[in-house]
């Protein structure tokens, strides 16, 4: 049986539903998965982490020390990168040394488990921590990059991808990025999108409206690269120009307090609501009873909550950053605005809001919609997930991906287990 070590910064994580969704898909598949975790998670998961690296014992401390020594030449050339190339600043430096000892602490835990693949989701810290251990181990390494991991936190992923046997990501746009600056890298990098899953049901103008006013939703954890204080402020406008609506935040997170102030400061507590936590089954009905669902992110990769909402036939007005474009496509199964502009901003809000007033007197005798533009685009917008970034499809093409990248591993190796090629 082929066991791979999956390794995440925090495992299980609701926000990162994905993780636990390839675990069990190469499970499903006969794969032996140790599902690792860099930091305990407090969250209560059918699927718990096998291995939590964080805190490391003594003995495990001591047994990485000696394992650091005794395999020294497997690591020079880490050390060297970190030591004599590159332009990363001391305080990154030293960080990737720390990180290469945890490596080594990983390795440990996993040398006995006949480890044959080293996979790490996202490509933070964690993943030069697997690449490490891999390497300690003799084992492949593989991981798998987002958005703000590859944009705005990529040290040393030149390393990553020169000692990485593949590398997964999400976009096409991110795939171009990657190859841009390391086009040697270009054979190993493989897009593989994530997905959701849609409703068997077209729920496109199932809400009730009680009223006129425009209803915005924002899903997303409170924090200050999902830039919620940005939809507040274009609230604010809307204020002002007396446009009817009222906007619902579901999420938690470090920025709630500062959102709550802003609210309060400009007078937007009858109009603006921070819903708190919601739980990802109880998304459906808000929606449903959204007529806009916006995204003001400054960094994403292709963010789960837009599928969801598109899955949902409901219009979606998010920037036009990374691979966000290849999910809403403007005018077709969506809306883009240019990231940091509130007048673009609020002028597609306000062209957004004068469509569905404009459905709204369109209604005929017998109370049914006319179909109109916006209706095509939320049509359009679910068919779109559907055949793109289907979770079920896109789950079956990672492992499909995933497995036949590492059975070429040990080709050409003379004792090779000939079974574990052929899986």
């Amino acid at each position: 049986m082929l066991t791979v070590a999956y390794l995440a910064n925090q495992f299980p994580s609701q926000v990162e539903p994905y993780v636990a969704d390839e675990i069990a898909e190469l499970e499903r598949r006969g794969v032996h998965v140790i599902a690792g975790s860099v930091r305990r998670s407090g969250e209560v998961s059918p699927r718990a982490a096998d291995l939590v690296l964080l805190p490391v014992s003594i003995c495990v401390l001591f047994r990485a020390a000696w394992l650091c020594l005794s395999r020294f030449t497997v690591l020079a050339p880490l050390l060297m990168r970190i030591f004599f190339r590159g332009k990363e600043r001391p305080l990154a430096r030293f960080k990737a040394m720390a990180h290469t000892f945890l490596g080594a602490c990983l390795a440990v835990r996993l040398e006995r488990l006949l480890v044959r693949h080293v996979h790490v989701h996202h490509g933070y810290f964690g993943s030069w921590v697997g690449m490490t251990a891999a390497r300690l181990i003799g084992a492949g390494f593989s991981f798998t990059l987002h958005g703000s991991d590859l944009l705005l936190h990529s040290a040393y992923l030149d390393t990553k991808l020169d000692f990485s046997d593949f590398c997964l990501t999400i976009s096409e746009y991110n795939k171009r990025f990657i190859v841009g600056r390391y086009p040697w890298a270009e054979d190993r990098v493989v897009v593989s999108r994530m997905g959701v899953d849609v409703p068997s049901t077209d729920h496109r103008g199932s809400g009730t409206r009680d009223d006129n006013r425009l209803t915005l939703l924002a899903v997303g954890r409170l924090h200050a690269v999902k830039d919620h204080a940005f939809l507040v402020r274009a609230c604010d406008r809307l204020l002002k120009l007396d446009v009817a609506f009222k906007c619902l935040i579901a999420g938690e997170g470090p920025e709630r307090r500062a959102l709550e102030a802003l609210i309060r400061r400009l007078g937007l507590t009858k109009h603006v609501s921070l819903l708190g936590h919601v739980a990802h089954e109880d998304l459906a009905p808000l929606y449903e009873s959204a007529d806009l669902v916006v995204l003001t992110s400054r960094s994403e990769g292709i963010p789960l909550v837009l599928m969801e909402a598109m899955a949902h036939g409901r219009i979606v007005l998010a920037p036009a950053i990374t691979g966000i474009p290849e999910l809403v496509i403007p005018g077709k199964t969506g809306f883009l605005y240019q990231s940091g502009s509130m007048q673009d901003f609020t002028d597609q809000l306000l062209f957004i809001k004068s469509a569905i007033s404009s459905e709204v007197r369109s209604l005929g005798n017998a109370g049914e919609p006319i179909e109109s533009p916006l209706r095509w685009i939320g049509h359009a917008a679910r068919i779109h997930v559907l055949q793109n970034f289907n979770r079920s499809t896109n789950l079956r093409n990672f492992a499909d991906e995933f497995l036949s990248r590492v059975a070429t591993q040990g080709q050409g190796v003379p004792d090779e287990n000939f079974v574990l090629q052929q899986i």
